[in-house]
């Protein structure tokens, strides 16, 4: 069986904070758990913050705003490698990281006070590497580690949480060549390991409740790789 457990009473998390020792101090471990930490807290944590009074925003950021605060729309502008689609002040990018999400994931959401936003952590798998690092040394344990955040879907309602940065974790499993109950032998199945995972810890950590951690439990999700891994290759991106 599975177990998703929340990770309860972490405090508002600062930069500088020791985010694995605070976790330690209240996740029960083992080998084998995945842990799941929001990607706002790694963040806050990395001081991965922005006031807004400090950014002076550009001509294009101030068209893009459309009544909105234009300083929001100049740190997506330097958060993004490419500008994917925009409605504005809504902005589909790119990320330096590979990824395409809206607002190239810049956050007033959960922000550590009015004025600011959050950013995306610069690497998230050396992000998640690190925190990996440290519950080992705290806890003894050897564990995945994920990092999620939301994202929406192009031809889905809704968000949903996915995996930004792993460590620990094999992200896809390819069951190429597989057969199925009928005898079926499977051609193209790829499954999103990590993203599912990622998907299922949101269900235990919630939006609103101030839980921004979880640990899930009875699933071998072992291995190696990047959340990049999860990225569609440009070659075979119909869309892009």
């Amino acid at each position: 069986m599975i177990f998703v457990r929340p990770v309860e009473g972490l405090p508002e998390i600062r930069e500088g904070d020791d985010l694995g020792a605070l976790i330690a101090e209240r996740a029960e471990l083992l080998d084998g758990d995945v842990l799941v930490v929001a990607q706002k807290v790694v963040s806050k944590a990395e001081g991965r913050v922005v006031r807004l009074d400090e950014v002076e925003p550009s001509a294009e950021a101030r068209e893009l705003a459309a009544g909105g605060d234009p300083r929001r729309l100049e740190v997506i502008l330097r958060e993004s490698a490419r500008i994917v689609r925009t409605r504005p002040p809504l902005v589909i990018a790119e990320t330096r990281h590979g990824f395409v999400c809206a607002s190239a994931g810049v956050d007033s959401s959960n922000a550590p006070e009015a004025g600011t936003v959050v950013l995306l952590p610069e690497d998230p798998d050396a992000s998640a590497t690190r925190l990996r690092e440290r519950l080992r040394e705290l806890a003894g344990v050897e564990i995945g580690v994920i990092v999620s955040d939301s994202f929406g879907r192009a031809w889905r309602q809704g968000t949903t949480d996915v995996a930004i940065g792993l460590a620990g974790i094999r992200p896809l499993l390819d069951l190429t060549g597989e057969l199925d109950s009928a005898g079926y032998e499977l051609h193209a199945t790829v499954i999103a390991v990590a993203d599912e995972l990622a998907a299922a810890a949101e269900l235990a950590m919630g939006k609103t409740s101030g839980i921004p951690a979880a640990v899930i439990r009875g699933y071998d999700a072992s291995g190696d790789g990047s959340a990049r891994d999860v990225v569609m290759p440009p070659e075979r991106d119909l869309f892009r």
